[in-house]
């Protein structure tokens, strides 16, 4: 491809069908709108009831919304998510593996076998199989997305977390396994890791001044990071314009990881 054939249309995702597992709601949500935004039908699995404010996001955008309760980590249910798209739509394009948890914070002398074995389940394991079933229909049609959802805990040690901080390095070497493999059939998987983002699952540390004081004075952009910033990072790895971009980890994280 010649500079002269580059395109702004690149950046379309229309036509494209995909599917954002825990997408809708928290970063989860601003990833699904961001896919219809630039064109593509969305499908998102959860086990959190839909309380339609995703699906008017996306039928706004002029493209199509499915969701379904699904627990994948259940057997058998990461192949009926992927058969239900393609069955919806007729293929699969793109994949978002966001589903997750953060459970239990606590020190790693306390931390428990159980809360272990349920946070690996969610975090990384799922995150395989679901692009395990979707690689059937990727490698068939030779072409791809998988965006993994990382965090600032795939490079920080992650205190009083030791199953959440393992799950996130390990979606980063999945990534990079992946990666390797696939590309060979014109396969890209990557990863985004937020940094602190405003929802309501950090509400509580955000009303906290000490520690909302420590975390900004780490971050250059000084402010939380708004969901919508996540969604051109999105955009760009599910679409054609990141054909040659294979392995990575875009931090969004407005520079935390610099100081």
């Amino acid at each position: 491809m010649k500079v002269s054939d580059f395109s702004m249309d690149f950046f379309s995702l229309k036509g494209k069908n995909a599917i954002v597992t825990g997408g809708n709601g928290g970063l989860g949500q601003a990833f699904t709108t961001a896919l219809a935004k630039a064109g593509a039908n969305v499908l998102v699995p959860s086990l959190v009831d839909d309380d339609g404010s995703t699906k008017k996001l996306v039928e706004d955008c002029g493209v199509e919304y499915k969701f379904m309760i699904a627990d994948i980590t259940a057997e058998g249910e990461c192949k009926r998510v992927v058969e239900t798209c393609v069955e919806t739509w007729g293929s699969i394009d793109i994949l978002v593996n966001c589903a997750g948890i953060s459970i239990n914070v606590r020190d790693v002398t306390q931390f428990t076998r159980v809360e272990w074995d349920k946070m690996i389940s969610i975090n990384l394991t799922a995150a395989f199989e679901m692009t395990h079933e979707a690689l059937k229909y990727f490698i068939r049609q030779e072409s791809g997305k998988v965006i993994n959802i990382a965090s600032l805990y795939s490079y920080l040690g992650g205190q009083w977390s030791p199953a959440y901080a393992a799950t996130k390095h390990g979606i980063v070497g999945l990534t990079k396994s992946m990666c390797d493999e696939l590309g060979q059939w014109n396969i890209q998987v990557n990863a985004i890791a937020p940094g602190y983002f405003a929802t309501p699952l950090t509400e509580m540390t955000r009303k906290d001044e000490k520690r909302n004081a420590e975390i900004l004075a780490h971050i250059p952009a000084n402010r939380w990071g708004f969901t919508a910033d996540l969604m051109g990072a999105t955009v760009f790895l599910a679409s054609r314009a990141s054909d040659y971009v294979n392995g990575a980890t875009l931090v969004v994280d407005g520079g935390y990881l610099m100081r």
